[in-house]
């Protein structure tokens, strides 16, 4: 299963396990708390309440790529109290994990198509602004700062500073934050970079617009990116190493 199943059904799991070793249910245990940060937000609350309340937050993001509706999330709350109170499940659960993923990658899916047509005003701003170049495969690349040098090939390997980001300029990525540049070797990167960085040279930054299918296409990467999901790269060649 996918990471973020997985983590839901192990948080769900603690939650069950410590309101029944507690001897109440999961709506007993966090009644007050609803009520009070319903009716005040300002009102504290206990350490045990903050902790439960911060499971629960936890397993929404888990719950997030399915996009639940409010229906759909009510069945997966009775889902968690029949199990809480040992009452006999109205499926087996073994029969459906299968349909879970299949949810999970279909929903996943579609919100990334949701995504992507959003997406397409963004690439064509791109295009238009001073200095960019869209190329026949959809790449929008722009120099914001000219290098000197060759340019690398696709056999070469290549140290790079980068930053990526979303469209609505959410940061992906960043080695910048991490203080340590990357070495790549050119043939096992990401077509929008191949295409890119041999437009580039040494001491050269690029800002890079990637379309879904110069980027990871319909399956996207990870629980981050999405499928058919256009990706923002600025780039700094530091180095080649020519093979």
């Amino acid at each position: 299963m996918k990471r973020s199943n997985v983590l839901f059904l192990v948080i769900a799991a603690v939650v069950l396990a410590l309101c029944w070793g507690a001897g109440v249910t999961c709506a007993e245990q966090t009644s007050s708390a609803t009520e009070r940060t319903g009716s005040d937000a300002s009102a504290q609350l206990s350490e045990d309440q903050k902790t439960f309340y911060a499971l629960g937050l936890l397993v929404s993001r888990s719950l997030s790529p399915f996009n639940l509706t409010s229906a759909e999330l009510e069945l997966v709350k009775q889902g968690i109290m029949d199990a809480n109170t040992n009452k006999k499940p109205a499926v087996d659960i073994s029969a459906y994990s299968e349909k879970v993923q299949e949810l999970f990658v279909a929903r996943r899916k579609a919100e990334g198509e949701k995504m992507a047509s959003m997406n397409k005003g963004f690439i064509e701003k791109a295009a238009k602004e001073k200095g960019a170049v869209k190329t026949d495969t959809g790449l929008v690349y722009r120099s914001l700062k000219d290098g000197k040098g060759d340019n690398p090939g696709l056999t070469d390997t290549v140290k790079v500073n980068y930053t990526g980001m979303f469209p609505d300029g959410r940061e992906l990525d960043s080695t910048y934050k991490r203080g340590a540049p990357l070495e790549l070797k050119m043939d096992t990167v990401l077509k929008c970079w191949k295409e890119g960085l041999q437009k580039m040279k040494p001491g050269g930054k690029a800002k890079l617009v990637c379309p879904p299918d110069t980027a990871y296409g319909e399956q996207g990467q990870g629980d981050l990116i999405l499928p058919y999901a256009t990706l923002v790269f600025e780039v700094e060649l530091l180095e080649i190493k020519h093979q």
